[in-house]
């Protein structure tokens, strides 16, 4: 009795202590579930929310797409200027909301002015853009400001896009706002800067547009919550550029913990009685929700290394590939070729068929290359129109070739962009690692070098690099810095000046200034070769593992300052100077040549700018702001060696130049071929036509004089005349004398 009355207490106490430790071990794991669960609820809506932001930034800029289709385009500014409503209606406003759900649209003209109005897919009366103006109005002023700046240039050294946008409330309802200039899409269009017309394009947030941006992102219930209802912990406000809240994206927060916790409530209350199992399921389920967080995290570290738009490896992961890659092949003794693709003139895609056509065409660029190659090979995207492909245990050169050849044919296949048939082509550049000292960067420069020989070569065809091109590449950074302490003044660049005659070869009408080198240790080096060397040096191409050069820069203000300063000591009607392409590409060049003008004191009118035909197959509109900037000023613009590229005629005949020179190639056939007479006699009557004037250089027969006087050239230039001389040469001709010497002669 007595021991039953003793063990009673005690089991009692025993009991009570493991219930107690039951409990407070339940009570911890309970606490640490309730503690994980909203952690994962917190982690989760900052995700939702960063969802929600992401989406409404790539819905904005949707609408600027949208917009840009028609808004880049020719006929749009025709149609507009001849207040064609009709057509403004089908193309430029009713379009819109029919194809891409645009709720308003409104045309203004230069003056702000509204000509024309869409409301939810009907035409409006113009008035209609007044109730809407004091919303707008901010937004479309600011496009102004950037249409009057200066011109911008994106990363890629393109024109940057000139649009304007921002969130706005209209009628009470929060909407995007997107205004852009209506631009011609081709050179047969001119527009003074200040004379655009505006698109303005406005889409309502509504919950349509809210559930289409949810959606990609399997958010429930999204809606548009207005400021006068509570917006709730799941929803991003909607920000003007002011700081102004218009609204909110509110949605049906997924909370994984807190469905967790709700899940596993019955099983909470049998582990009072049960607690082991109760634990084992409780760890079983918070594994679970450990899972579905590792998911979002590796679903964000895909998108933080693949590029969205082929989901082929970007740059970043390319990059790390590369260098794990070629640390393994060293260990095991094996070679890795890497090859570097770019598709050739793919601006033209997107200048033709629209940016559109241009992903499509990088998708399915993707496509074939991850095809084509093996499942242990790495193709990546790195920007553009460029791929890398990392080819694995490359048993040769030969298999490096093999495969490089298997990718051009594979993209010389036809693609179908938007019901169109498009053939395109690619450019490879191959380089093999050498060994176990091969480093990433310097693979990936051979490679880039190769790709740069393949695009010189013709482009189509793929590259191997060899060490020539290396010792080339040596040799013409040796070059280009014994340049460039020549234009520092250490001597060796001096300038000659072939004069230009009339037609009866006595008359002197001005001269051309050609630079001269005489290398210490090459000799005379003629023009072409070392003003190649400057130009090519990161301008025609700029390879990404070499830093691009100014030195061109350098060289053509140099000339165009000693050039300058010749003439305006002289009694030469005119001086003539060579500049390069990229010089026109420059912006601030109009100003550099004025600034050099004012500084020796000559005369705009007595200064002519010459430069290739190949200008005016760019469409650029700096350099056509440029060469309009100089004529503005007096200065000639002269079509250099006309007649061996591909002119556009329409650049001509709107009189954007005041002077061709006929090849010297064509001279000199002309006393023995006659399709070569023909071509010249063609040009003379078309600069005739363009009321233009026209040189002919290369000029070495009295022959070729004859007939080319007997045709109407009234300006010739050549051996037979003259040869480049120096400048106390020219100065001795009759006809030509420095300012100094008349004023000699009138002294005495």
């Amino acid at each position: 009795m007595s021991v039953r009355q003793n063990s009673s207490p005690l089991t009692r106490q025993v009991t009570l202590t493991v219930l107690t430790l039951a409990t407070f071990a339940l009570a911890i794991v309970v606490g640490f579930g309730f503690y994980a669960a909203s952690q994962a609820d917190d982690a989760s809506l900052v995700r939702q929310k960063m969802f929600i932001a992401d989406g409404l930034k790539d819905q904005i800029a949707s609408v600027q797409r949208e917009q840009e289709s028609v808004s880049v385009w020719d006929d749009a500014i025709i149609n507009v200027r001849a207040g064609n409503q009709t057509w403004i209606e089908e193309n430029l406003s009713v379009w819109m909301f029919t194809y891409y759900g645009h709720n308003r649209v409104y045309i203004l003209d230069a003056a702000n002015h509204a000509i024309h109005a869409m409301r939810e897919g009907k035409v409006v009366d113009a008035s209609a853009y007044g109730e809407d103006q004091p919303a707008l109005l901010p937004i479309i002023e600011k496009l102004r400001r950037m249409l009057a700046g200066p011109p911008q240039a994106d990363a890629y050294g393109q024109p940057a896009k000139m649009v304007a946008e921002d969130l706005v409330s209209l009628d009470g309802k929060p909407a995007i706002l997107s205004v852009m200039p209506l631009v011609p899409s081709s050179d047969r269009i001119t527009q003074a800067r200040g004379t655009e017309c505006l698109h303005v394009s406005v889409e309502f947030i509504n919950d349509a547009v809210i559930g289409k941006i949810a959606g990609k992102y399997l958010l429930d219930g999204a809606r548009l919550v207005p400021l006068s209802q509570p917006a709730g912990p799941a929803a991003v406000p909607l920000v003007d550029s002011r700081g102004v809240i218009l609204g909110y994206i509110g949605w049906d927060q997924l909370r994984p913990g807190l469905a967790l916790v709700r899940e596993i409530a019955p099983a909470l209350a049998i582990a009072l009685l049960l607690a082991g199992g109760a634990l084992v399921f409780l760890l079983r389920r918070l594994r679970r929700a450990s899972a579905a967080l590792q998911t979002s995290q590796d679903q964000a570290q895909y998108l933080a290394f693949h590029d969205t738009l082929t989901g082929l490896p970007n740059r970043a992961l390319f990059e790390d590939r590369l260098r794990r890659t070629l640390l393994f092949a060293s260990k095991d003794k094996t070679r890795i070729a890497l090859l570097y693709l770019d598709l050739d003139r793919f601006k033209h895609i997107n200048d033709t068929l629209g940016h559109p056509a241009g992903d499509e065409l990088v998708r399915q660029t993707a496509a074939r290359l991850k095809h084509a190659i093996r499942e242990v090979d790495t193709v990546a995207r790195l920007g553009g129109d460029e791929f890398a492909v990392i080819l694995l245990d490359v048993p040769d050169v030969g298999s490096a070739e093999d495969i490089a050849e298997r990718l051009l044919l594979k993209l010389r296949e036809p693609f179908r962009l938007i019901d169109d048939q498009v053939f395109v082509s690619a450019s490879v550049g191959i380089a093999l690692s050498s060994g176990s000292d091969t480093d990433a960067d310097e693979l990936l420069r051979k490679a880039d070098i190769a790709l740069y020989e393949a695009k010189k070569n013709g482009r189509g065809r793929y590259e191997l690099f060899a060490g020539d091109m290396d010792d080339l590449l040596l040799r013409k950074r040796k070059v280009e810095s014994e340049l460039r302490k020549a234009l520092e003044g250490e001597g060796g660049i001096k300038l000659a000046y072939q004069p230009v005659f009339a037609a009866d070869g006595r008359g002197i009408l001005g001269a051309e200034a050609l630079i001269r080198w005489g290398h210490e240790v090459h000799g005379a080096l003629p023009a072409a070769q070392f003003i190649a060397i400057a130009e090519e040096r990161g301008l025609v191409r700029p390879l990404r593992s070499v830093k691009p050069l100014v030195l061109i820069g350098d060289l053509g203000k140099w000339a165009l300052g000693e050039a300058c300063r010749f003439a305006a000591g002289t009694e030469l009607p005119w001086i003539a100077v060579n500049i390069s392409p990229m010089q026109l590409r420059d912006i601030g060049f109009a100003g550099q040549v004025a600034d050099i003008l004012s500084e020796t004191g000559l005369n705009p009118c007595r200064l002519q700018l010459e430069t290739t035909e190949s200008v005016l197959l760019e469409h650029n509109d700096t350099i056509g702001t440029v060469i309009a900037a100089l004529r503005q000023s007096g200065i000639c613009i002269v079509l250099d060696d006309f007649g061996t590229g591909y002119s556009s005629l329409s650049y001509l005949r709107r009189q954007a130049i005041d002077k061709l020179k006929i090849d010297r190639s064509f001279v000199h056939l002309l006393d023995e071929d006659e399709s070569a007479r023909a071509i010249v006699k063609t040009l003379i009557e078309l600069a005739q036509a363009l009321n233009v004037e026209v040189t002919a250089e290369g000029v070495e027969t009295d022959a070729q004089k004859a007939l080319l006087v007997g045709m109407g050239c009234r300006q010739l230039q050549g051996y037979l005349l003259s040869p480049p001389l120096e400048p106390g040469q020219l100065l001795a001709l009759p006809g030509v004398s420095s300012m100094d010497q008349e004023r000699s002669a009138a002294r005495a």
